[in-house]
């Protein structure tokens, strides 16, 4: 990266201005002392540098690309949470990453780590110094590892893109990060403006396009970031190891006579739906969006909330009643790993009809990405508890359901097939649908029977 750096998109902000924007009390961590010292020119004896560093001093203030430090981060309730801030000034060469950031970045997680607390990133960078050549690339192995420890520590990461946000930063600082928040018009992508091919499209490679491509968990404007920051590191500094217990129904069916009656209950077009049910459960509660794998589901709501009874912080990820795609499962995959990690109780809501089987979704690894959400769920430590709320649609609905811990509404069924699929597998007329539900056992209170749910729970006030 070179002096006079990429094209504009959102308003950029200096390091210290990318602090205030969150925080009113960073108190800057002590630079780390080089190992050993290079020429004026840097390692590879580049014609320049040195007088170029100088500049970059001068115009900025700073000794390096990147500014590190602690901050209590408050939200609108008052709470403060401490958190370390690493932010990139991007009038420092470009935000590159050298040598001597490596050595920032690595004391300020090694710092994040001894005394317990979450990273915030407020990236902008256009990736790697090339006047370091091989010695700045390499430090995208060294901050590989410290999110890596950081993360085995079970310490939440959080990153803010900024314009632009591209490169190696973007590849470990951002992408890496546990949630992924940027500002409106941010320029985010491995490539940045000047190395792209030159008939790409541009708006591919912002802040908006990221988070319709799963990459990104919000688009956050900056009047609103400190508040939006407050309430993840709240979300996500807030362990506890007891089980949540099931919601109480919103619906006010009572249990159904027959199978068929029970499927036309889960399916009634005003039946609650897991968006009235993650409405009644928290008081505050924040997502995160996609699979970081190029996909997005809307059918699969995720994030962490406030849990009304308690206040304590609760996962959750809830099928919104429509065919779950593989990126529906990738990102509960996700959700549920990170709560594991960071300690989090777990609430999952099952509602779908089943997995999607069409040719894209198997494109798209819907195998794969159901068998991984099964290996979450059973592999988590941290306690799941799952409440069917409507249709239990085959291992498509199963693969979201704790195997000990869960519940029915008695507007909830759950089937190893669609009676309507039964029935045209077993080769029998539409006349005998209804006929097959009964033979399915798929009631809330043949459930029970089964040993498939532990209880049907009562009906909420």
């Amino acid at each position: 990266m070179t002096e006079g750096a990429a094209d504009h998109g959102s308003r950029r902000f200096t390091a210290r201005e990318a602090i205030d924007l969150v925080s009113t009390d960073f108190t800057d961590l002590p630079a780390p002392a080089p190992p050993g010292s290079y020429g004026p020119d840097g390692p590879l004896s580049w014609q320049g540098y040195g007088a170029s560093r100088t500049r970059a001093a001068d115009r900025t203030g700073e000794e390096e690309s990147v500014v590190c430090g602690t901050a209590a981060v408050k939200g609108e309730d008052g709470r403060t949470t401490p958190a370390v801030l690493i932010s990139f000034e991007f009038g420092f060469l470009g935000g590159s990453l050298g040598e001597r950031t490596g050595d920032r970045l690595e004391a300020a997680h090694t710092y994040a780590r001894e005394h317990r607390l979450p990273v915030v990133s407020l990236v902008a960078t256009g990736g790697s110094r090339m006047q370091e050549g091989m010695r700045a690339l390499v430090q995208l192995q060294r901050v590989a590892r410290q999110s890596a420890l950081t993360r085995a520590a079970r310490l939440p990461q959080i990153a803010v893109l900024r314009d632009p946000t591209t490169g190696g930063g973007w590849a470990t600082l951002g992408a890496g990060a546990d949630v992924i928040l940027a500002l409106p018009g941010a320029q985010v992508g491995f490539a940045g403006s000047r190395v792209r091919p030159p008939d790409a499209d541009p708006a591919a490679y912002t802040a908006e396009a990221q988070l319709a491509a799963g990459a990104v968990d919000a688009v956050v404007p900056e009047g609103e970031l400190a508040e939006a920051l407050a309430l993840w590191l709240r979300l996500l500094t807030d362990p506890s190891t007891d089980p949540v217990p099931p919601p109480l129904a919103l619906g006010g069916a009572g249990l159904p006579a027959t199978g068929w009656d029970a499927v036309r209950a889960a399916r009634a077009p005003r039946r609650p739906r897991a968006e009235a049910y993650v409405d009644a459960c928290f008081t505050r509660r924040a997502a995160i969006s996609g699979d970081r794998c190029g996909g997005t589901d809307e059918g699969m709501l995720c994030g962490f909330g406030v849990r009304a009874e308690d206040g304590r912080t609760v996962a959750y990820a809830a099928q919104a009643g429509t065919a779950t795609r593989p990126a529906g499962y990738r990102t509960a995959t996700r959700l549920i790993r990170l709560a594991d990690r960071l300690r989090i109780p777990v609430l999952t809501l099952v509602d779908t009809p089943g997995a999607a089987n069409d040719a894209e979704a198997e494109r798209q690894g819907a195998g794969a990405a159901i068998a991984e959400l099964f290996a979450a769920v059973a592999g988590a430590e941290t306690p799941v508890t799952t409440l069917l709320i409507g249709e239990g649609g085959s291992g498509g609905a199963l693969a979201l359901a704790a195997p000990d811990n869960t519940w029915a509404t008695p507007d909830s069924y759950f089937s190893v097939i669609a009676p309507e699929l039964a029935a045209a597998i077993l080769k029998r007329p539409a006349e005998d649908v209804r006929a097959t539900a009964d033979q399915l056992h798929i009631r809330p209170q043949d459930l029970v029977e089964l040993g498939v749910v532990r209880g049907i729970v009562e009906r909420g006030l």
